[in-house]
């Protein structure tokens, strides 16, 4: 017997894609906390039944541990507002996670630059 496909091929990719939008507008517009600077939402996964979306911002200034206790701090009201905007049956729960991935990143560029620098030197 054939396994039965999907009607909504990807729908969890579509429905992470939305939260990651709808997060970004809701903290820039509606959360008042300080902690909170100038934050990129970079990726939100979400688990197949929906209960947990990982989500993962970066900053422009600001220190990332306060930052990320701010948002998990408002994580309820960051649902609340979702809860308003999505057409879902269950809005996951927010867990936040500083993505390093820039700063890695960064870094990988430094070591590059430098190992040319020190090539162009010996030739």
């Amino acid at each position: 017997m054939a396994a039965k496909k999907s009607s909504t091929p990807h729908r969890g990719y579509r429905v992470a894609d939305q939260i990651q939008r709808d997060l970004t507008e809701l903290i820039a517009r509606e959360l008042k906390d300080p902690r909170v600077g100038m934050v990129t939402i970079q990726s939100v996964e979400v688990t197949p039944d929906y209960a947990h979306a990982q989500v993962y911002f970066s900053l422009l200034v600001g220190d990332p541990q306060s930052t990320e206790a701010a948002l998990n701090q408002a994580a309820g009201f960051l649902r609340s507002g979702l809860f308003k905007r999505l057409h879902i049956h269950t809005v996951p729960t927010l867990h936040f996670h500083f993505d390093r991935t820039t700063e890695r990143a960064a870094d990988m560029n430094a070591l590059i630059a430098k190992a040319v620098s020190s090539r162009a030197k010996d030739d």
